[in-house]
């Protein structure tokens, strides 16, 4: 697994601001149990492009792992616009029923 987190911190060298690469490294961290890594690359997305849905749904699941429930409610509630808003109506659910199963 270590490969796989060096070669993608190999590509982010060159484009540190790519969603889908910080992304798939924030992934690789939760595989792992580093919860703070994962969380600095999702958080990385999230603050330079709000519009990218795919941030919201993990950024709240491990939000939820780490007893967060507020920040983790406010993404959620976040992502459902965002999603909204790009016509992704897949995430939209996916993210109402996190946010509902968190919420009631």
């Amino acid at each position: 697994m270590t490969d796989r987190i060096e070669k993608l911190k190999h590509f982010l060298a060159a484009t540190p601001n790519d969603c889908f690469l910080n992304h798939a490294l924030a992934l690789e961290y939760v595989k792992q149990g580093d919860e703070a890594s994962a969380r600095l690359h999702f958080e990385l997305n999230h603050t330079n492009d709000p519009a990218y849905v795919a941030t919201y749904y993990h950024l709240g699941k491990l939000l939820e792992r780490v007893q967060d429930t507020e920040r983790a409610t406010a993404i959620y509630e976040q992502g459902m616009a965002q999603a909204k808003a790009a016509k992704d109506m897949h995430s939209y659910n996916e993210l109402q029923a996190a946010y509902e199963d968190l919420v009631y």
